[in-house]
């Protein structure tokens, strides 16, 4: 039975008419130059506005923080404008969405920052290659923030936090996971600093409390969320002892008293990410009072059953909205879930196809006739 993932939450100011959120997911639509989001987006997002709670894609706060090709911004008046064509379209079928903000890091290859090196916390370097708009490349060193330009990146998400407001959207949320900038200076593989943003777990979850402290600013802390990974190594950032660095993040967020948080929690038989690490979910739920979402390879009956537990009050569900826009109707009347067609080329093609496409329940069911 899966009653419970259609009981309303409230998360914070966020009044929200199920417990199914859709997660963020990284699609490349938006118009280049300029990384603005379009009205196919905005189709989409429209799409998909069951959900009790849209998560959107990761956007980015800066140019420096923006390495995937195609990818959504937030930094300039045109974004703004340009995301307006979805928190419309979202609300016009009684939806919500808050947006996800995102600086990469790392994980930005000097492609994107016209040949300069990528930030970070410390100087390092990710595994693996980089998605650029001419193919595949190896990532490269990043150079140390200083303390004077990570005061500049906050001021960067505070920016991003007021054009999402400007831009209509319900909220925010950080993207703290994932091996991303954040994720960098949480775990201790990636930073090595040796001032106040480094060492101990209580300093290296410092930059986390400054950028949510400036997104509460903005928003209140009743509309502001997070995402956090807190299992396991993912694009290189990996942590000797998660349970510490973790539970000092959930500290933080139950201290600034965020409306959500968000988890993604790869388990061994994982699709993505599968790790051996636990879960911190227990730990951090024992930690942070506030309302926790859970994320990862969840059947909408396994869903249920963690709420029912009480080990978390919500579930975002991420690839299973790709090619399942009407997902909330398909987990209420036990319907089969579509298959993503050309996984993952369809991911992040340009255009329509494998993007707005897909058929709802109802019209699978007229074309059966």
């Amino acid at each position: 039975m899966t009653d419970i993932l259609f009981q309303p939450l409230t998360l914070g100011a966020i009044e929200t008419a199920n417990r199914i959120q859709m997660a963020p997911l990284t699609r490349g639509r938006s118009t280049q130059p300029g990384s603005v989001p379009n009205e196919m987006m905005a189709t989409y997002y429209r799409q998909r506005a069951g959900a009790g709670l849209i998560i959107s894609e990761a956007t980015g706060i800066s140019v420096e923080g923006l390495g995937w090709p195609a990818a959504p911004g937030i930094w300039s008046d045109e974004q703004v404008e340009g995301w307006k064509l979805t928190t419309e379209a979202v609300h016009a079928e009684g939806g919500k969405i808050v947006l996800q903000l995102w600086h990469m890091g790392r994980l930005v290859h000097p492609d994107f920052l016209g040949g300069e090196p990528p930030v970070s916390a410390s100087a390092t370097k990710a595994p693996d290659h980089a998605h650029t708009p001419t193919g595949r490349k190896p990532y490269e060193q990043a150079r140390e923030l200083s303390v004077e330009e990570i005061a500049r990146v906050v001021a960067d998400y505070r920016h991003a936090a007021e054009n999402a407001k400007k831009a209509g959207f319900d909220g925010v949320q950080l993207h703290g996971a994932n091996g991303y900038l954040v994720d960098q200076f949480l775990r201790d593989s990636t930073n090595l600093r040796t001032d106040e943003y480094g060492g101990a777990p209580e300093n290296r979850v410092r930059f986390l409390r400054e950028v949510l402290e400036a997104l509460c600013d903005v928003w209140g802390a009743d509309r502001v969320g997070v995402r956090l990974s807190p299992n396991g190594e993912t694009q290189g950032c990996d942590d000797s002892d998660p349970a510490a660095t973790f539970g000092a993040a959930a500290q933080v967020v139950e201290d600034l008293g965020l409306a959500f948080l968000e988890l993604r929690e790869p388990g061994p038989e994982g699709t993505f990410g599968r790790t051996d690490v636990p879960k911190q979910s227990p730990l951090i739920r024992s930690i942070y009072n506030g309302k926790l979402v859970l994320n990862s390879d969840y059947t909408a009956e396994q869903a249920a059953a963690e709420i029912e537990a009480g080990k978390c009050d919500a579930v975002s569900f991420g690839r299973s909205y790709i090619s399942n826009p009407d997902l909330d109707i398909r987990i209420r009347e036990g319907a089969p879930w579509a298959p993503n067609v050309d996984v993952p080329k369809s991911w992040y093609m340009p255009g329509p196809e494998g993007y707005v496409d897909y058929p709802t329940l109802a019209e699978e069911r007229e074309a059966a006739e």
